[in-house]
């Protein structure tokens, strides 16, 4: 079964993160309390006081520490009967630069079936970059007589590397800080922020598939069906590519909630999230989530635009069907929009077309008007 639903986790797992430090209460433990990865170590950084953060959503329906998710769990989310079902590609990829100057944050989503050059392997789609990894490094540690858990966390850790490698130099950007979400984060994630408001173009009827039963306009969904939400692509005008809108919808969905209902108010809805985000989320052995509350203050209220990388078309390859993309082209999207060159009066207008966002831009869809007033913008 294609499509998991994990891809929106890691986009949120920021949120997560910082929102539950925002009281004293917090301060004395999310930090130490929230799994950590030394994956970035030796990585490149960037300077100039900008942040670029990359968000996984990886696609197991295993725990972190590798044990299988109960049966009833995984039938409720509608994600097959086994946790041997799938692997560990990482369905979702989102970096977002926050820029020194405080402007608005970018975020830029990464499809998953991208054919790219994967550091140390042959080319592969992207997603798969986590997966290889991690069987190689599984594989090796076997034979030496590791067992789980160390096994799984050490293997895990060759995953996100490999995947950060691929991602960084596909795109030629630094990566500061990681966050990763395992697939029931979602579940309880979604369970933990309550209702979220999103809306629809069309109706959808994918029973087969995600399980997503919704009706056109706006609605507001909760736990199981926030997850058939983001996981649909059967049935959709561009498939994964609309996936890809309705999770950057949802994020909006989320923001909004975040900034209409004060959650950072709101000391029981904050140590839910922090329940959560230590047991399944992973975030980089450098992220200081308590100097980052500011910026996470900004983002939830609003201060961030959505894209996604340009492809050229589809193709087979393997007998698979994969994204082609055009690299220097992705490379230039992606660096016009974190680093924008500044305009002086004596420069010569540029007759290039600067990045557009995604359809989820306002200007271009369809909106309902949620509880709060606020625009929700309608996807497929």
């Amino acid at each position: 079964m294609r499509g998991l639903p994990s891809k929106i986790l890691a986009s949120l797992s920021v949120g997560i993160v910082v929102l539950s430090v925002a009281f004293g209460f917090f301060a004395k433990t999310a930090g130490s309390a929230i799994p950590r990865s030394h994956a970035l170590n030796g990585a490149a950084q960037s300077g100039g006081g900008d942040t670029n953060i990359l968000l996984l959503g990886l696609d197991s329906r295993r725990a972190n520490d590798g044990s299988n998710l109960p049966r009833k769990l995984l039938d409720l989310m509608h994600v097959g009967s086994t946790s041997q079902v799938g692997g560990y590609n990482t369905n979702t990829m989102i970096l977002i630069h926050i820029p020194a100057d405080g402007k608005k944050a970018v975020a830029i989503s990464i499809p998953r079936d991208d054919y790219v050059d994967v550091p140390g392997q042959s080319p592969k789609k992207i997603k798969e970059a986590y997966g290889y990894a991690k069987y190689q490094a599984e594989s090796a540690l076997y034979k030496q007589g590791v067992k789980n858990p160390e096994l799984e966390a050490q293997s895990r850790e060759a995953g996100r590397t490999a995947t950060i490698k691929t991602i960084s130099n596909l795109l030629q950007v630094p990566i500061d800080h990681f966050a990763e979400v395992n697939l029931v984060g979602f579940y309880d994630l979604a369970n933990a922020v309550g209702g979220i408001q999103v809306c629809l173009n069309h109706a959808v009827n994918d029973t087969q598939y995600s399980g997503a039963v919704f009706p056109a306009g706006l609605q507001t969904i909760t736990g199981v069906d926030a997850l058939k939400f983001v996981r649909q692509r059967h049935g959709l005008p561009n498939g994964d590519l609309d996936r890809t809108h309705r999770q950057q919808a949802f994020i909006t969905g989320v923001i909004t909630k975040f900034r209409s209902q004060g959650i950072f108010g709101d000391i029981g809805k904050l140590s839910a999230l922090l329940n959560v985000a230590k047991k399944d989320v992973v975030i980089d052995s450098g992220w200081d989530v308590l100097g980052f509350l500011p910026q996470a203050k900004a983002l939830t209220g609003g201060n961030i635009t959505f894209h996604t990388l340009p492809i050229e078309g589809y193709t087979m390859i393997n007998r698979q069907s994969v994204n082609k993309i055009d690299v220097p082209t992705v490379r230039k999207f992606v660096h016009d929009l974190f680093y924008p060159v500044k305009a002086t009066p004596s420069a010569t207008p540029s007759t290039t077309a600067s990045p557009k966002p995604t359809k989820l831009n306002y200007a271009h869809l369809a909106n309902g008007t949620g509880v709060d007033g606020s625009k929700i913008p309608c996807v497929n």
